[in-house]
């Protein structure tokens, strides 16, 4: 076999094989369902009934800065007689029975910052059809927040655990590791200081956390569950003929979100002389998308 032979064979495979290459990128481009987070101070400050509200006397609160967040159940819903569940299901992530009851897996929750991908599917498991609600199970958040102690405002990171009850192995701030094992119900929480090596945990009171429902008439949710209902402005609709991706963002208000009791009646979270966290509920979800 002569040199012109084999240069022959070479660019044969070299165009067999681009091609292949071609061929799988164009199988790996089907369009996608993304989903994405975002955080705003500003949105409207809503209570379990998706009305505004404000701050109740006797308690103060701050908008924190979000770091992080995680959710575990994922829905959109024709509409508001929909029931919970009865929607496109779209995204349920593990649970456990090792701590008794049967809870979330901290171990499994996939953790995503403001603008990061938190679910992509392709758009050929999305049942189609027309949807106006989005109904999504937040699990845990994490954020910064201010705190006093002996007139000097410090910096801290609040991690807080909002699903209906989560098994936590062990989880960390920094290097300040909490050791629990396990279930814990809404409402846990842990805080640690930036700046000093300070740490505490806590409850928060059993069904105390904001989850605003705006179609809370005619599809409720139960009670110490963390399902935050947001309508689209305009109707999603899925028929099957996308080519291009849909990016759905949940806008979630953090106006005010984290609240607590009242010692020293000045508007500044001070632990240590005993004020108690009493909500870290979410305060609204906005859905947009861009197809």
């Amino acid at each position: 076999m002569n040199w012109r032979v084999n240069l022959f064979i070479v660019f044969v495979l070299m165009a067999f094989f681009s091609c292949t290459d071609k061929d799988d990128e164009l199988v790996n481009e089907e369009p996608q369902l993304i989903i994405k987070f975002q955080f705003d101070e500003n949105q409207i400050r809503l209570n379990n009934l998706g009305q505004p509200s404000s701050v109740p006397l006797g308690n103060a609160a701050q908008s924190p800065v979000f770091n992080s967040i995680s959710a575990h159940y994922f829905e959109i819903s024709p509409n508001a007689y929909t029931q919970l569940g009865q929607g496109a299901v779209l995204y349920h992530a593990p649970e456990t029975l090792q701590g008794g009851d049967l809870a979330i897996d901290f171990s499994y929750s996939k953790i995503v910052s403001e603008g990061e991908i938190f679910l992509s599917i392709p758009l050929s498991q999305v049942t189609q059809g027309n949807y106006e609600y989005v109904r999504v199970s937040l699990s845990y958040q994490n954020y910064n927040v201010s705190v006093l102690n002996n007139g000097t405002d410090y910096s801290g990171v609040l991690e807080s655990f909002v699903g209906y009850n989560t098994y936590i192995a062990t989880h960390s701030i920094g290097n300040n590791i909490f050791n629990v094992n396990a279930n814990k119900l809404q409402g846990y929480w842990a805080f640690a200081l930036n700046e000093y090596p300070y740490s505490t945990f806590g409850q928060a009171p059993q069904n105390a956390t904001t989850v605003p429902n705006p179609i809370a008439l005619t599809s409720p949710i139960q009670p110490g569950s963390c399902v935050v209902t947001g309508k689209f402005l305009e109707n999603l609709v899925i028929n099957g003929t996308e080519t291009r991706d849909v990016v759905v963002t949940l806008s979630l208000s953090v106006n005010n979100s984290f609240e607590w009791e009242e010692v020293n009646f000045d508007g500044k979270y001070e632990p240590l002389v005993g004020e108690k966290v009493v909500d870290m509920g979410l305060r609204g979800l906005i859905p947009s998308y861009v197809k």
